[in-house]
């Protein structure tokens, strides 16, 4: 009962006018960003913390939550209709979707890509409305020692969980870490790593560091690139499934719906992985394999649900422990940091009706994407045909707004054109940005809760093995070590990714 009173009061929150407009806001950002390619939810949340420096604290988390998950839904229009993925996480949707649309079907898959996602939306959600509170009064127990053991495996699993060299992803991990150190000291008051520069004092800023490696780095990447001719598109014919799709789809919406939302709660995981475990795991399971490759659509319905009940699922772990799993919920920290806010145990008992909010608008912006993109495709499937010569000014502009209004500083600008270069570079090494993002965010809290346990231990490491939660999440790191070393694991993680 507590959480339908809970909700009840979420919901009176969330339904103002002015944070109905923003959740709106934020779907169709969402949306469009989902669409169009080079622009992800990292780089377009990382533009907009600037603006929400005024902004009513659940108003501006509301609005970033929205482009997250509204993000997720329509890269699966450009996917489905021109075979052009406008979201990492749909990029297995092209495999059978646009397949559908040469068929003829593509306002089958279409249909289903959207109501999944809405289905698991809604799931995701509950799972958020039910669990978080468990996890969060579970959390209570927790103290510098298990936050510290809590964080390093969070990193080790973002490196299991990294595309490519295993070594890179380490590589990038330790950088993060390395570069989250620069700033004052708290505890000694001396300046780290800062060479005399005095707007390093208070350390890297987060914004420009999120906007030049995610955002101004990604449309140089894309400067390298040719794109197809989006001009022509496949022609949307009815939008709904025929009852043999319908009673495919059904089981693997459930199946990506329980997929994701598991996978979105683990460090690393997220929309991407379960977008792609759901495919794996569809064609593995399904009635109809030889399909598969040919536009089943079960290969559209798995992923696309798998991949929003992710993108709800990852705010467990950010709004209960305060620990980022993934780099979106990396930059929602630094929203919600700017905003004055301590993601963790305490935001529960302390701003109810900010979490509560924050959780109904999920089912209201999930509510709105259904009603707002099925309508909508003409327009932006329209929105395709603008050059890209013509796109990648105006985001390098927003960019550098938004980096100066930050403290009216040309130092700003120039901090976030230096990690642009860096990204590119990284991009060009085949090195994954995530790891990095995730160490930088996490590197100074695991030096705090490191040495606050040392002071409380007078110096004696094994405080760290004896506390049975501390040692249990050590033992899970350990253990997360030795698969990457066996032979076996790194085989089957290779092969994983490349499918």
């Amino acid at each position: 009962m507590d959480v339908f009173a809970n909700l009840a009061t979420g919901f009176s929150v969330a339904v103002t006018p002015t944070n109905l407009l923003f959740c709106l806001i934020g779907c169709l950002l969402g949306t469009l960003i989902g669409v169009l390619p080079g622009i992800g939810p990292i780089a377009t949340i990382a533009m907009l913390l600037p603006i929400t420096y005024g902004l009513d604290p659940l108003a501006a988390l509301i609005m970033l939550a929205g482009i997250y998950y509204g993000a997720q839904y329509g890269g699966s229009t450009t996917a489905i209709l021109v075979n052009l993925p406008g979201e990492t996480s749909s990029v297995i949707t092209c495999i059978e979707g646009y397949k559908m649309a040469r068929n003829g079907r593509a306002g089958a898959a279409l249909t289903v890509a959207a109501l999944g996602s809405f289905f698991a939306g809604c799931v995701g959600t509950i799972v958020v409305a039910m669990f978080a509170p468990l996890l969060a009064s579970f959390a209570v127990k927790f103290r510098s020692p298990e936050y510290f053991s809590l964080m390093l495996f969070g990193l080790v699993a973002a490196v299991v969980l990294a595309h490519g060299s295993v070594l890179k992803a380490i590589a990038m991990v330790i950088f993060g870490l390395l570069l989250g150190l620069v700033g004052t000291d708290t505890q000694a008051g001396i300046q780290r790593y800062t060479f005399g520069i005095n707007e390093l004092y208070d350390g890297i800023d987060f914004v420009p560091l999120a906007m030049g490696l995610f955002g101004i780095a990604e449309l140089m990447a894309n400067l390298d690139r040719k794109f197809e001719d989006r001009s022509q598109t496949q022609k949307v014919d009815s939008l709904w499934p025929t009852p043999k799709e319908a009673r495919l789809a059904a089981p693997a919406v459930l199946r990506g719906t329980a997929l994701g939302s598991l996978l979105g709660i683990l460090p690393g995981g997220g929309a991407v992985l379960a977008a792609f475990a759901s495919y794996t795991l569809e064609k593995k399971v399904s009635r109809s394999r030889a399909n598969f490759g040919n536009g089943a659509i079960e290969g559209v319905a798995g992923p696309e649900s798998a991949n929003n009940a992710g993108a709800q699922t990852s705010f467990i772990p950010l709004l209960t422990l305060g620990i980022p799993s993934t780099p979106v919920m990396a930059v929602m920290v630094g929203a919600m940091m700017i905003q004055g806010i301590a993601p963790g145990t305490a935001l529960i008992s302390e701003r109810p009706n900010l979490f509560w909010g924050m959780i109904a608008s999920m089912w209201i912006g999930n509510a709105m994407l259904v009603i707002i993109n099925l309508p909508l495709i003409g327009l932006w499937v329209s929105l395709l045909r603008v050059p890209y010569r013509l796109l990648f000014p105006c985001i390098v502009i927003l960019c550098c707004v938004g980096a100066y209004a930050i403290s009216s500083s040309s130092f700003i600008v120039m901090m976030m054109a230096g990690f642009a270069i860096l990204g590119y570079v990284f991009g060009k090494l085949g090195c994954e940005g995530a790891p990095f993002l995730l160490g930088f965010v996490l590197g100074p809290l695991m030096e705090e809760n490191l040495r606050r346990s040392m002071v409380l231990s007078f110096g004696d490491p094994m405080i760290f093995v004896q506390r049975p939660i501390s040692l249990t999440l050590l033992l899970m790191s350990l253990g997360l070590v030795l698969m990457i070393v066996l032979p076996s694991f790194r085989k089957t993680r290779n092969v994983a990714f490349q499918e």
